[in-house]
Parts: C-alpha cells; structure tokens; sequence
C-alpha cells in the first residue's frame, strides 16, 4: 500500500498515511503518470503533508486543488509543511462575486424509504419519544427527575424514551441571547422525533410560558403540554400526569414507510485530522448528493469553518438570492469576531493541529465537502427550522454541541458527526458518529458507529457510499442505534453572545 496519497494534481503536497522518517526516499506518484523519489527531510506523523514541489516563501501552498494558506519561508521537496513554516492566507472582511457554476452529478429520483411516524402536520420523525422542554436552567434537576421517575412509570408503553435537555439560559437573558433561546428551545419543541412535549416552566424566569407559547406559534394541544412549577403543589406528581397523557397520545403513531423525501439529516465534523478531508467528509458529502437527489435534504453549518472555501458554497448558489444569503451569512459571522476583538481566522484546535491540520482554509476545505455537490437552496438564521428541500446552510459557530443542537432544532432527524479523533456526545437526535480512520474506529467502539477510514484501505467510494446511506435508513428506521443513544449521551447547548443580568 501506499504510503501517500495526492488530493488533486495541481496540489504541493501529498498526504502520509503511515509515520514516515528524516532520510526515508519515498517513491510518489503525481498525475498518475509522473513517477518519482524524494528525500525526505523531517519526521512527518501520520496524516500530515509532504511537500512534493518547491514553494517560496509568501507562496500559496496548494492541497484539495486551493490554497491552504501561505508559505512562511522558502521550502524544499521533503519537507514536513505544518504551523512551523505555513500561515493562512486570508486578511480581513471580503468582497464576493456571484460567479454561479453548473452543479455536478445527478441521478433519476429513486424509491427509496424507511420505517418512520408520520405525525399529524405531515412531518416525519423517526423516533418516537417524550420530551421535556425547560423554559430556564434553574429547574434541569427537576424535570431530570421528572424524566426518570416518567420512564420508570413508562417504560413499557409505546414509546422510544422520555428525554430532558438540561441548559443554563432562559432567564437574566436580554435582547438577541433571550430570543436566540427561545427559537431554539420552540424550534426543539416542534421537532417530529418527538410524539410528545412536556414544557416546564418555574414562574418568574424572563421566558415565561405565555410568552414562550407566542414563539412556538400554533401546535396541537393532545402533543405539547405546559406546567409552571410555582402554582402547583406537587410538580412532580402534575408532570408525571401529564406526561402519562402525552404517553398515550405517542401510542397512536406507528411505523410505516416513508420516503427518503422527508428525511432531514444534518452535517458535522469534530476533532478533525488531516484525513477528514480525505474519507469521512467526501463520504458523508456523496451520501449528501444521494439523500437531495431522493428530494430529502441536508443541512450544513459550522459558519466559521466555511471561511476560506465559501466561494464554493457561494458558487453553488441556486439563484442570486441565495448566493446574498451566504454572503451574509459568512461576513456577519466576521462580523460577530471582530465585535469581540478576536482573529477572524484563528480556528484550528489544537487536536485539529495534532490530527494535521494547519490553517482554517485548510479546515474548511475539508469540512465544506460534507455538503456534496448540491446546489444551495437556503441559508436560515439561528435557531430557525429549515423549510426548503435540498442543501441548506443554517447559522451557528463550530463548537460540537452548540452546533449539533442547531441542526437539531433546523428539523435534522439524524446528524452524521465525522471525526478524526472522536468524542462520546450526542445531540438531541441520533448523533451517528464516522470515524475517518481505522484506528479510531477499531479503538473507541463504544463512541464510533462507522469506520470511512476503509476508503484508504481498499474500499471504494460507490461502495462505502451505498453501504453508509442504507445504514443511515437502518438508524432511521429504529433497527440500529447510534452509540450515543445506547448510552443516553443526549445534550443540548444554546448560543451565547450577550450580557447576562
């Protein structure tokens, strides 16, 4: 097997896939028909970059086809290229151009379905379980409680579970920081895996019920029920009998085929390494194409991890509306840095930087490929819930739980999280858990629920694409479960950019 692998052939550098050595001479292959050795110079790890070409210093050094960032020094064939001699290249608020491109691929609609509950609005949802929805973080513990002694009581009822999501906001909130919480937690509300809401309030926290209810807008009164803890005298005895009652309107709703048209399913990336962009991220990108062109959609956000490949959304606009959405999109989340006198493109963690990655355009070149092909059809604010078919871009920041609870909240039935260093959290929906390597995937079997790793291992993409997608129905189904549900690992964090009182 090799032990490199080239990205694009315009690129600078190529991709180790083992350890390699100062003094080793490795054989490489450029444009499938350039055959050669190099010297090389450092000891490189695995999954970081080999330059193949020579670069001066304050030359773009190119990987994906684009320019991951700027030389910082002259370099020679050979050399390790990371933090140490690269800089990112991007400076400041940008101007864009709508510059529109054909979308690539495409295929007939197929039949495809899975097993879901159609609920009464005619929205789907794949799971069919109980939430309890706190208006303000001084009551977590109680409806927590509320929520065990609830599946105690119900457990053997027709349903998938009784869930609590605990969070610190609702209250001493102003402005923005108190609506951003409220569209969230009214848009969770509304989110078809649930049969059933239980919303909690305490009685005097500034997102008090009456006004709650303004933001959740019209809902059926036999789905969502509402308590204020203050004016009863047994919170937990009134909860547990409302809940009872959502338990048997839950029982109404059985399986029944539904087409891939109305599956949501949401893309993220955490703890990335330098072969996310490699396998996970293209992987999950195919598997993107094939639920659009079944009429489902998909739904992208990580806002500052677009930055340096957002003439690629950008491009792929379905019309000029659209195209001044992500224009807005991107440079108000600039914005909301420099607000905060922070670097706008100071963004790889320092596991990204382990795993291989140097630069933020060089993060966002991978990460924007679990968006596939596609056509952008809509960009919608924080918190929003998405309406279009298709490819969707919702706003929020990068930060795993933060963003997985966004598009949770947007409608996603399922988010398929790659990673290349893993971690245990799941979000409100099953959080299906990629791991781009082997290592990851054969070491944390309790976090990792599919190994894209086996594209550099001899499988091809058509193979792991149709293998992934019918796994991604399984889990929509209710056959499988992702680990985080096996585990309980079910969390939410909310969006925060104000004074608290």
């Amino acid at each position: 097997m090799s032990k490199v692998v080239q990205l694009h052939s315009k690129d600078d550098v190529v991709i180790s896939l083992h350890e390699v050595h100062k003094g080793e001479k490795l054989q490489i292959q450029i444009d499938e028909k350039d055959l050669f050795h190099i010297n090389i110079l450092d000891d490189i790890p695995k999954g970081h970059k080999i330059l193949v070409r020579p670069v001066k210093k304050g030359e773009d050094v190119l990987k994906f086809g684009y320019s991951i960032g700027k030389a910082k020094r002259d370099l020679s064939v050979g050399e390790w290229v990371h933090t140490h001699n690269l800089e990112t290249g991007l400076k400041g608020i940008l101007d864009y151009t709508y510059e529109p491109v054909s979308p690539q691929g495409g295929r007939e609609k197929s039949e495809h379905t899975f097993q879901g509950y159609i609920r009464e609005n005619g929205e789907a949802g794949i799971r069919n379980e109980i939430w309890i929805i706190n208006t303000v973080g001084c009551i977590n513990k109680t409806c927590e409680l509320l929520a065990k002694m609830a599946h105690e009581s119900f457990k053997d009822r027709g349903i998938d579970g009784i869930y609590h999501f605990p969070h610190p906001f609702g209250c001493s909130q102003l402005g923005d920081d108190l609506s951003n919480t409220q569209k969230l937690l009214a848009s969770l509300v509304h989110h078809p895996n649930a049969a059933g809401v239980l919303v909690v309030g305490l009685g005097c926290e500034n997102n008090q019920i009456e006004y709650f209810k303004e933001v959740i807008g019209v809902y059926p009164p036999d789905r969502i029920k509402f308590m204020k803890s203050q004016e009863v005298e047994d919170e937990l005895n009134v909860g547990l009998g409302l809940i009872e009652e959502l338990v048997g309107y839950a029982e109404r709703f059985k399986r029944q085929p539904v087409p891939v048209s109305k599956l949501k399913v949401g893309l993220k990336c955490g703890g990335s390494d330098g072969f996310s962009g490699i396998t996970a991220n293209p992987l999950v990108g195919a598997v993107s194409d094939l639920i659009v062109a079944d009429g489902g959609t998909t739904i992208l956000t990580e806002v500052p991890e677009m930055f340096g490949a957002e003439t690629i959304l950008m491009s792929r606009a379905e019309n000029e509306e659209t195209f001044d959405k992500i224009v807005h999109l991107v440079n108000d989340f600039k914005q909301y840095f420099i607000r905060h006198d922070q670097e706008i493109y100071e963004n790889p963690s320092p596991g990204n930087k382990a795993g291989g990655i140097s630069t933020l355009e060089e993060k966002s070149l991978g990460c924007t490929q679990k968006g596939g092909h596609a056509l952008v059809v809509d960009v919608s604010s924080y918190g929003e819930r998405v309406v279009k078919p298709g490819l969707n871009l919702i706003n929020a920041p990068g930060n795993d739980l933060v963003s997985v609870t966004a598009l949770a909240a947007a409608g996603a039935h399922i988010v398929l999280f790659t990673t290349g260093r893993g971690t245990p959290f799941g979000g409100p929906v099953p959080t299906m858990k990629i791991a781009t390597n082997s290592d990851l995937a054969n070491r944390k079997r309790n976090w990792i629920d599919y190994n894209a790793g086996q594209l550099i291992e001899g499988k091809s993409m058509d193979e792991l694409k149709a293998d992934l997608f019918q796994y991604i129905l399984a889990i929509a189904s209710g056959e499988k479960k992702t680990n985080n549900e096996r585990f309980g690992f079910k969390e939410i964090s909310i969006f925060k950019d104000g004074v608290i009182l």
